[in-house]
This record gives C-alpha cells, sequence and structure tokens, in this order.
C-alpha cells in the first residue's frame, strides 16, 4: 500500500482546519444577543479572533499530541533523539504568519475603534447637569432648602461635561446632536440617572429604541465601569475626569447595567439595568415620571437632617428603583 505523500496530507489537513475554524468562528455561541448598532462591529472582530485562535489551538495541540505519540519512546530503545539543531526556514515561517496575523487584527481593530467614535469622544456638545446643581453637585433638600447628602456631582464642579474618554459619534453622525442626553453618575454602590432636560432622576436608565442616546459618566468616588454586554460597550466612570458613551439601541428590552470595575466591598451589588423602549412607550415614560406631571421631584424632598443618614435616605429605595442595602451603602460613602 502506497504511502499518502506528506505535501498532500499537510494540504488536506490544512484545508478541514480553515474550514472547522471558519465554521466555529461564526458559530461559537460565546457571545449574548446584540442589541445596539455597535454590537455587530465588535462581533465581527470577536469572530475574526476566534476563527485565529480556533486554528491556531488545532494546529499547536494536534502537533503536540501527533508528537507524543510518534516520537514517543519505544521499548528498549536507549539510544539518544536526534541531534536537531534548527530549521531556519521554518523558524522563519513560525516567526512570519504570528506577525502577519498580530499585523491585520490591529489594523482591523483600529478600524472598528474609529467606526465606533473612539477617536472623538468630545465631538459633540455636551449637556448641563440639569435644574439640580448646587456648585456643580446634585444634592437633596429638606423642607425650607437646607442642604443634605450630595448624590451627584461633574467632575469639574461646573457641571458642564467634555469628555477627554470614551466613545463619541460614529464618523456618520459625527458633528450632530444626539437625540437623548443622560447625565450618569457611579457612586459605592449604584448608578443614577439625570436626565438634564427633563428634570428627571432614575435608578433606570430608560432609552428609546433607534435613537442615539449620549451618557455623560462622572464618579462620585472611585472608578466605576459602566457596562452593558448585549450593547458591547463598556466606558470607565473616573472621579475628576468626564467620559462619555454615546450610542444606538437596537432591540427593545431590558438589558443589565453591571459595574466591570472592583469598586469596593459591594461592587458584585452595583447593578442596574437599561431600558429601551418604543418612541411611544419612551415620551410616555417620560410624561409620567417628569416633574410636572409626577411625584418624581420628590426625590430631592427628605426627611430632616434629624434623622440618621440610612432613614435620610432610605426614600431612594423606592423612587430610584435601587435595593435598600445600596441605600445603605450609599449613605455611607455619602457621609
Amino acid at each position: 500500500m502506497k504511502q499518502i505523500p506528506a505535501s498532500l496530507l499537510t494540504l488536506t489537513t490544512g484545508i478541514l482546519i480553515t474550514l472547522f475554524s471558519l465554521w466555529y468562528g461564526q458559530n461559537h455561541g460565546l457571545l449574548p444577543e446584540q442589541a445596539s448598532e455597535q454590537a455587530p462591529l465588535v462581533d465581527s472582530l470577536f469572530n475574526v479572533m476566534v476563527t485565529i485562535g480556533t486554528a491556531l489551538f488545532i494546529v499547536v495541540e494536534g502537533a503536540i499530541v501527533i508528537f507524543l505519540f510518534q516520537f514517543r519512546q519505544r521499548k528498549g530503545d536507549m539510544t539518544d533523539g536526534l541531534p536537531i539543531e534548527g530549521n531556519l526556514p521554518l523558524e522563519a515561517l513560525w516567526t512570519a504568519i504570528p506577525a502577519v496575523i498580530v499585523i491585520g487584527v490591529g489594523v482591523y481593530s483600529f478600524n472598528v475603534f474609529q467606526e465606533m467614535g473612539g477617536f472623538s469622544p468630545g465631538s459633540h456638545s455636551m449637556a448641563m447637569m440639569g435644574q439640580h446643581q448646587h456648585s456643580g453637585t446634585l444634592v437633596a433638600q429638606a423642607p425650607g432648602g437646607t442642604s443634605a447628602m450630595p448624590l451627584m456631582a461633574s467632575a469639574d464642579g461646573s457641571g458642564d461635561f467634555d469628555p477627554a474618554y470614551g466613545f463619541g459619534a460614529a464618523p456618520a453622525g459625527a458633528g450632530q446632536e444626539a437625540d437623548v442626553v443622560v447625565n450618569v453618575t457611579g457612586m459605592q454602590y449604584a448608578w443614577l440617572f439625570n436626565y438634564p432636560d427633563n428634570s428627571i432622576i432614575a435608578g433606570e436608565l430608560h432609552i428609546p429604541v433607534g435613537k442615539s442616546v449620549q451618557l455623560n459618566l462622572s464618579a462620585q468616588d472611585v472608578i466605576h465601569s459602566f457596562w452593558v454586554p448585549q450593547f458591547r460597550l463598556k466606558q470607565d466612570a473616573l472621579p475628576g475626569q468626564d467620559t462619555g458613551l454615546r450610542f444606538v439601541a437596537t432591540k427593545e428590552g431590558q438589558y443589565p447595567v453591571v459595574c466591570a470595575e472592583l469598586c469596593g466591598s459591594y461592587h458584585g451589588g452595583m447593578r442596574s439595568q437599561v431600558i429601551v423602549h418604543s418612541q411611544s412607550d419612551y415620551d410616555t415614560w417620560l410624561a409620567d415620571n417628569s416633574p410636572a406631571s409626577s411625584s418624581a421631584d420628590s426625590v430631592a424632598v427628605l426627611p430632616t437632617s434629624a434623622m440618621t443618614p440610612q432613614q435620610y435616605l432610605a426614600p431612594l429605595s423606592q423612587e430610584l428603583g435601587i435595593a435598600a442595602p445600596m441605600v445603605h451603602a450609599m449613605s455611607e460613602s455619602a457621609s
């Protein structure tokens, strides 16, 4: 029986590995559903990296298994191995291939970052924090106008946002105003969302589907990281430094908002959600929660300062949709 030529066997194996890697790169099922315009860009890059990683894994691990079997020590064989000193063409090949792969992935990721607006975080106009400002800090007001504990603050104390880091508008939307602007403050251990155009403060992010949304991120105490896995977007909120995040949601639903930066003892519980509405449902939510038509402004009217910090901030648990343990932790950090 004739032995299969090594060149033909290598070619056939290479084709099979390539086909399997291409298939698995598109069918790995490792990512959650896509819910933003930015998600397909990230997923395409991830799929390419999975395809390359799968091929490299099969080649390297397959070679190890084959060599373990083919070059194992036979029974009774006490001789030394072959004195192989090196193979210049082979070494050049396995140096050139990774170099080409790294450069190619680097250029591709650069383009993805640009398409997501990563090179223009401050290319659009920013909004003020809203009407509930006092020296750049949002404060809870007791009866009679007495200032209470600070709840939200801009990075520089002025209320103006000018992010140096983050994701701005994609090239196609450069220079255009966002449809919705939300000022987001991270604190131990909750996210607060302020809608400056409507004077609404909430513990959840509500946005309309298919509209451009601008998040102005700031942190009151330590570094937090705003992450929505289904949007494929993650951006740090930095104390003393404004950051921004602009995106368009493409699918209605509720998606988790996770803090992806270790920020303290209750880091694991620092969660919220983003609720993507249809335009009509979003308009209804705005109308129902605006101070003119509801008691939403009661967030700024709390009991007297004679109460303990926990009692003082307890109403926020119901008003903002933040769990009671988070309110307790917030009161400790604010005091």
